[in-house]
């Protein structure tokens, strides 16, 4: 798979860190985002910087050990999971962490969130939204709880601490991201306020969640 051109990465990591700002998955200088330009070229965005207020010159590129390689800003706190990820699974070429209210919740409260009520979602995500153990943010402890999913989902909430996708390519992440608050906003709508979501498994085969598109 082909690398993206770095001005366009750059521009749309600013565009996505505008649309979780509007979105209000983010608040304050809260979230990251992330894209894979090179065999060992990541483009971050910067740390204590609000994602809806950045522009390109903001940027930093880190190699895949976390070193600098260009930028005046100094990178996320967070880019250890993204270049966890990276380092996992080759195919991956963005990452974005966000804070969306109800998916966060979840996470606060250390609860998987299952997917069977939702055929699309199922598809998507697996059999459900996995918490992963606290890390203290910063620390090797969050690449660490997150790479054993790279390579079998999209897709996790960090425990207290958010939600995590990542894809081939920033608009898929941002899709993931959207689709996870989406589905845990129904899901919560579901269960407390409806008497709780049905299950699609029993008209879903194997073969339809094994060999779904992720």
């Amino acid at each position: 798979m082909d690398y993206p051109v770095e001005s366009e990465a750059k521009a749309m990591i600013c565009e996505y860190g505008r649309r979780l700002y509007a979105r209000r998955f983010v608040a304050g200088r809260e979230g990251n985002i992330s894209c894979r330009t090179g065999e060992n070229e990541v483009w971050v965005t910067p740390t204590m910087e609000s994602k809806g207020y950045m522009d390109p010159d903001m940027l930093v590129k880190l190699d895949l050990d976390g070193n600098k390689l260009y930028g005046e800003y100094s990178p996320s706190s967070e880019s250890k999971m993204h270049l966890g990820l990276y380092m996992e699974n080759s195919a991956i070429r963005a990452v974005i962490h966000a804070h969306p209210p109800i998916a966060t919740a979840f996470s606060c409260c250390g609860r998987n969130v299952p997917t069977s009520s939702l055929a699309e979602t199922l598809l998507l995500f697996g059999k459900e939204l996995i918490v992963t153990p606290f890390a203290v943010p910063g620390t090797s402890e969050v690449p660490d709880s997150v790479k054993p999913y790279a390579n079998s989902c999209c897709a996790v909430l960090l425990g207290n601490h958010g939600a995590l996708t990542w894809a081939p390519t920033l608009k898929e992440a941002w899709f993931h991201m959207e689709t996870l608050e989406q589905f845990c906003e129904t899901y919560l709508i579901s269960e407390k306020l409806l008497g709780g979501p049905e299950s699609v498994i029993p008209q879903m085969t194997y073969h339809d969640i094994s060999n779904s598109s992720r």
